[in-house]
């Protein structure tokens, strides 16, 4: 059953009725509605290509956030073959908001890392809506570790509203964490090609974002805090998110003018959600193409380059 969003009422309404006509033809075979529902869905089309031409920053977050969108779990399963999930950091236990592991992609070896929030309750409560706790962060380490052991390039999936604040995560180092996973991904000498699928929230998404290659797909966010995060501190007033989230340049279009990523992925009209092996498909691409871009350059020169990409952020505004 298809979610909406609330500023996509004229799409519901619209394939509501759709719905209604398709039924009623099933019912009665004498009625023909084919005509009338082919006129509903060119309207649903054009009604859909209005309202996403011109979304806001806060309408993006919202389709970033969108239950259907695709996963990291889905992303997995059609882009790797031969994919084993590793589990535990040595330390203290497992994070199931990282996944993490060795797989294939097109026949190469690689390094794989990802948050994953979850498509229903139990799974999301499993997967903590997507927030790490800090052994997911020492389990993407461990991972990067063994893939600049073996060189292996590292692909990472970022989507999450950010890194567990629990009290437990603080006890056990989650700021000492997020920061030895970020300098990991700054120290390796393989590719690492990174892409913000959904939310790409502060130092929980950097922490395993510090890629040579950092993509967003169109209708992600990218942010230092949450835009309802962002409200409360600003003007104590978590309603103001919309405010927030329209002045903190976090859509992929702002980002790519301000350099932090290098390009965007485009999303199927709707939202990824709409057509995931589309969007897939498209990030898989990218991700192709990143890995044959940075073939020929040696360790130290990925090595340089990440961090040089880094540094230069800001500088030439």
């Amino acid at each position: 059953m298809q979610t909406y969003l609330d500023f996509e009422k004229p799409i519901s309404d619209l394939e509501g009725k759709i719905h209604e006509l398709k039924k009623l033809a099933a019912e009665d075979e004498s009625i023909d509605t084919s005509d009338e529902i082919q006129r509903l869905e060119v309207r649903v089309r054009e009604a859909m290509q209005e309202i996403y031409a011109k979304l806001n920053p806060w309408q993006k977050t919202q389709v970033a956030r969108h239950p259907q969108r695709p996963h990291f779990v889905d992303y997995a399963a059609r882009l790797f073959t031969d994919f084993t999930p590793l589990a535990g950091d040595r330390t203290f236990g497992e994070d199931a908001a990282i996944q993490a592991g060795l797989g294939r992609f097109r026949g190469q070896s690689v390094a794989i890392i990802g948050q994953e929030k979850g498509n229903d309750t139990k799974s999301r409560i499993k997967h903590n809506f997507g927030s790490p706790r800090p052994e997911g962060y020492r389990k993407a380490i461990r991972v990067m570790e063994m893939a600049d052991r073996f060189g292996l390039p590292v692909i990472s999936l970022v989507d999450t509203a950010g890194a567990y604040p629990g009290v437990g995560a603080e006890e056990r180092g989650q700021a000492e964490a997020i920061a030895r996973s970020t300098e990991m991904c700054l120290g390796i000498k393989v590719p690492m090609v990174s892409i913000v699928i959904g939310e790409g929230g502060s130092g929980g998404a950097i922490a395993i974002a510090t890629g040579n290659k950092v993509f967003m797909l169109e209708h992600a966010i990218y942010s230092v805090i949450s835009p309802e995060g962002a409200a409360s501190i600003l003007w104590r007033d978590s309603t103001r998110a919309r405010e927030a989230a329209s002045n903190m340049k976090i859509t992929a279009e702002d980002l790519k003018a301000l350099g932090v990523i290098d390009d965007i992925i485009p999303e199927p009209m709707g939202g990824a959600h709409r057509e995931p092996e589309k969007v897939i498909d498209a990030a898989g691409e990218v991700i192709g193409a990143s890995l044959k871009e940075m073939s020929a350059l040696s360790g130290d020169q990925l090595r340089a380059a990440r961090r040089q990409k880094f540094l230069d952020i800001g500088r030439n505004l």
